[in-house]
């Protein structure tokens, strides 16, 4: 998604910015959110063996006393093409040092593997930890989903068609809700507000022009619903790759629909600067997380 020496200069950049991010619906309180240590299950195998590519999970559980923690499926953005799960490691780490079981994953790429792959990928991610929830201490009735850019469509996505009739949850979905909460970042929420560019016709095998169903059956956009889980969301005012939109027309719909959601605006940051300088908004989506884990235990 970016080359060394743009990161280096955003990085600096940055640090003039950290200060400038807005969130929507500002909670006007402060939490105080646990501290522990984690240990690191690294590359354990999550696809089976027919898959068409073997993918692996890094996995990061808490330390502590508890049997069962609740657990984050992170995937991580790159355009659906390239980058990897090592982008989430620090996220992954924070979010293990909070409480929560971490599982960052890989997923296949496009073009060599078109939509719906790499959904089916993080479909069955969910699915495996919910059957390994007992060695992985994870509570498996409180997964939630986290991700930046194309990873942040993927998990939107799967946590939208969850639970329902949708074509894209018939092979790999879960009969029920998928996630108890969703953080995403910089999400790709309507494929209809992109122009039509190579990422997208590589990613689905032909242009918006050519199979407009198929690009709005793609977009998560088209399938919030009443039922859907609670969204975090976060974003750059500046983002050029994925604007800023993207994230309000999402927001609204899930509140038009009556769920639960909070939009936090990063002043003046663009796409890989909101990504890099996500500690703000990301500590407020652990906030969010926390509260949402507690309903969830709760039975709400």
């Amino acid at each position: 998604m970016f080359n060394a020496s743009a990161l280096a200069v955003v990085a600096l950049a940055g640090l003039v910015l950290v200060a400038c991010a807005r969130h929507h619906n500002d909670p006007g309180r402060e939490s105080a959110l646990p501290q522990n240590g984690h240990v690191l299950l690294a590359d354990q195998r999550f696809s089976p063996s027919g898959w068409p590519q073997a993918l692996y999970a890094d996995v990061y559980i808490p330390d502590g006393d508890q049997e069962t923690w609740p657990a984050v499926l992170v995937v991580h953005g790159g355009g659906w093409e390239r980058r990897s799960r090592e982008d989430m490691a620090r996220i992954a780490r924070q979010l293990a040092d909070r409480g929560f079981v971490a599982v960052n994953i890989d997923h296949r790429f496009a073009p060599a593997f078109q939509f719906p792959a790499q959904l089916h990928d993080v479909q069955l991610a969910l699915d495996w930890m919910r059957d390994q929830a007992g060695q992985l201490q994870i509570d498996p009735d409180r997964i939630a989903g986290l991700g930046f850019s194309s990873g942040a469509h993927l998990v939107a996505l799967a946590a939208l068609v969850a639970g329902t009739d949708a074509e894209l949850n018939l092979d790999h979905g879960p009969p029920e809700q998928g996630f108890f909460a969703v953080v995403v970042g910089g999400t790709p929420s309507d494929f209809g507000l992109f122009s039509d560019g190579r990422l997208l016709r590589q990613l689905m095998g032909t242009t918006a022009d050519e199979a407009p169903q198929a690009y709005r059956d793609a977009s998560p956009i088209g399938h919030v619903h009443p039922a859907a889980p609670p969204f975090f969301l976060f974003h750059g005012s500046l983002d050029r790759l994925v604007p800023f939109e993207h994230s309000e027309v999402l927001y609204e719909a899930l509140i038009e629909q009556g769920v639960h959601a909070e939009l936090y605006r990063m002043r003046l940051r663009g796409h890989a600067s909101a990504f890099i300088t996500s500690g703000g908004a990301l500590r407020e989506a652990t906030r969010f997380l926390h509260e949402m884990a507690g309903r969830a235990g709760d039975g709400e």
